[in-house]
Order: C-alpha cells, then sequence, then structure tokens
C-alpha cells in the first residue's frame, strides 16, 4: 500500500509539471504574438518549444532525434555549419554554396548584369515572412520580367515546431523540388503568391490547422506547375539540405538585425540588397509599407516598375538606400 501511494504521489506530481509547463508555454506564445508582429524569431524560440513539446509528451521518434542534432548544432560555428551545408548529398542543382536560389530574367542561376540583387529569408509559416511578401511578389516579379533587379530566394523551415505535420519542411521542399524540375522561374514566384496568400498561409502554433501535401500541390499546379512535378515534389528530397540551411543561416552575423527587439540575431523574413543587411526596422519611423521601403531603398519609382531600360540607381554594387536618411 505504501509503494502504491508513493507511486501515485510521482504520477500527480509529473502531472502538475506538465500542466505547469504547458502553461507556460501557451503564455510565451501569447507574449511572442505581441511582441512579434512581422518578424518571426530564430534560435531561442526554438529551443524553448522543444523542450516544452518534450514535457507534455509531443513529440515523435523522429522529433527527438531531431532535437539532438539541433542541440549539437547550436555548438557549432559558422564556418562548422557552412562546410556541413557543403558536405550534403542531397544539395539541390540550383542553389549557390550559402543556400540561394537566384532568378533573374535569364533564368535560374544567371544574374543580369548592372542589375541590384534581392535577397530574401524565408519561412512558409512565418506570418512576418507572409506579410512581406503579400506585398512585394508582385512588384518583384515585374522587376524579374524587365531585368531590373536579380531575386535571391533562401528557403528554410525551423518553424516545423510551430506547426503538427512539419508543414513549413513540406512547403520548402516542394519550393526546391518545383524549381529544379521546372525551368520556369514565374512559376515558383506564383507558388511563393499561393503560400503566403491570406486565404491559405496557415497560422502557426496553437492556431495552426493542419495542411495537406495535396493542398500544397493544388497551390503548385494552380501556378502552372504540370501535374507530373508536383505529384513527386512531396517526398522530402532535400530534407537533410534544409536541416543544414536552418543550422548555418542564423549564424551569419552579416543577417543579423541591427536594431530592435532581436538586434544581435537573425530573424525571418531578412532581406539583404547587394549583400547588405536591410533595415525594415526604420519603415515604422519612415511610415513607410514595406513596398514602399524596398522600392526606396533600391532606388527606383513606383511608376517605373517593369519598365524595361529604367534601372533601380543602386545599381548592383551599392549600399541600398536609408529608409529614414535617404543615403
Amino acid at each position: 500500500m505504501a509503494q502504491n501511494s508513493k507511486d501515485a504521489q510521482k504520477r500527480a506530481s509529473r502531472a502538475e509539471r506538465r500542466a505547469a509547463e504547458a502553461a507556460a508555454m501557451k503564455a510565451r506564445a501569447e507574449q511572442m504574438e505581441k511582441e512579434r508582429k512581422q518578424q518571426t524569431i530564430i534560435g531561442a524560440i526554438v529551443v524553448a518549444v522543444l523542450v516544452i513539446l518534450v514535457a507534455i509528451g509531443a513529440f515523435t521518434v523522429y522529433h527527438n532525434m531531431h532535437k539532438n542534432a539541433e542541440t549539437q548544432a547550436s555548438t557549432q560555428t559558422v564556418e562548422e555549419a557552412y562546410d556541413k551545408l557543403q558536405k550534403v548529398k542531397n544539395t539541390p542543382k540550383l542553389v549557390d554554396d550559402k543556400g540561394g536560389l537566384l532568378i533573374s530574367k535569364n533564368g535560374y542561376g544567371k544574374s543580369v548584369d548592372g542589375a541590384p540583387t534581392v535577397a530574401i529569408y524565408m519561412d512558409f509559416l512565418c506570418p512576418g515572412c507572409g506579410n512581406l511578401h503579400r506585398q512585394l511578389d508582385a512588384d518583384l516579379q515585374k522587376m524579374v520580367d524587365a531585368g531590373q533587379i536579380n531575386l535571391d530566394l533562401h528557403f528554410m523551415a525551423f518553424m516545423d515546431k510551430w506547426s503538427t505535420d512539419e508543414y513549413s519542411s513540406r512547403a520548402a521542399n516542394a519550393a526546391i523540388y518545383l524549381a529544379e524540375h521546372d525551368s520556369n522561374p514565374t512559376h515558383l514566384i506564383t507558388f511563393m503568391e499561393k503560400m503566403y496568400a491570406e486565404d491559405f498561409q496557415p497560422e502557426e502554433s496553437s492556431n495552426y490547422k493542419s495542411v495537406s501535401d495535396d493542398q500544397i500541390r493544388e497551390q503548385m499546379i494552380a501556378s502552372g506547375v504540370s501535374e507530373d512535378v508536383a505529384d513527386k515534389a512531396f517526398g522530402r528530397d532535400y530534407q537533410d539540405w534544409l536541416d543544414a540551411v536552418d543550422t548555418y543561416t542564423p549564424k551569419r552575423s552579416e543577417l543579423w538585425n541591427t536594431s530592435g527587439t532581436y538586434k544581435d540575431s537573425m530573424t525571418t523574413p531578412t532581406v539583404t540588397i547587394n549583400g547588405k543587411f536591410w533595415n525594415m526596422n526604420q519603415l515604422s519611423t519612415a511610415q513607410e509599407t514595406i513596398e514602399e521601403g524596398l522600392l526606396e531603398a533600391i532606388g527606383i519609382k513606383s511608376d517605373d516598375i517593369g519598365k524595361e531600360g529604367v534601372m533601380p540607381s543602386i545599381g548592383s554594387d551599392k549600399d541600398p538606400i536609408s529608409n529614414t536618411t535617404g543615403e
């Protein structure tokens, strides 16, 4: 009887700890919702969510293995993480050594001379990324088609833990597969538009509602992708590479926020222009939308978007123009 009593007490104690940890997770998630707005923090939040999910028994064996890999990855230097990225066997053929997928009017991997390069780092579940792409994708497509910019896309999948079915990884793998097996870059940009549409992009964390592979497949086909390509886009072909990207990219100090709540850390969305960090925190001070701010930063007027022969003033080598000082 005494032993049974002790066992019951232990079970009750564990249940209380799980309840307390679950409550802490909910409170933390609500606080982050208020703070995040256009950006979603990488790193510490991921680790915190992993710990809580393990405590309440929500991980599968795969998640536990992935957690161990992330713990090891957190101790790597940027050089070590870069080296590991280069050694991934199933690396997409079109990406560069830092994980970027370049698009221009000349196609994949072929830049337009004299045009600035706009790089975007994203996660398909990230709400700030959705906000950015809903404002920019139409203009980005027009400027790419006119040879006014080179577009450098960096897909990430660190937000799997904020969904119940690894949505970020499934969506990112599908996007990369599309690029690797469909030679028309317009289809990829259109696919991003549809994935980030307000009536499609799911919310994260406790508000997440499962999105099936078939639903993502429908968005691919609606973007002009053949059914044959879409049918084969969900084998998670590039998962090892994405895992390596998720470790390496946040360690790149040139991508860290230079001000704001998340100073000296990377968040998504992150945008660079000609390789220089674009500080979107300036937009609130300048009272500009993301669209207005980007056009000012590269030096082109909205009326000139899509006009061949009219190029952004910063060219391919100048820093982005400050949204607060205009210099």
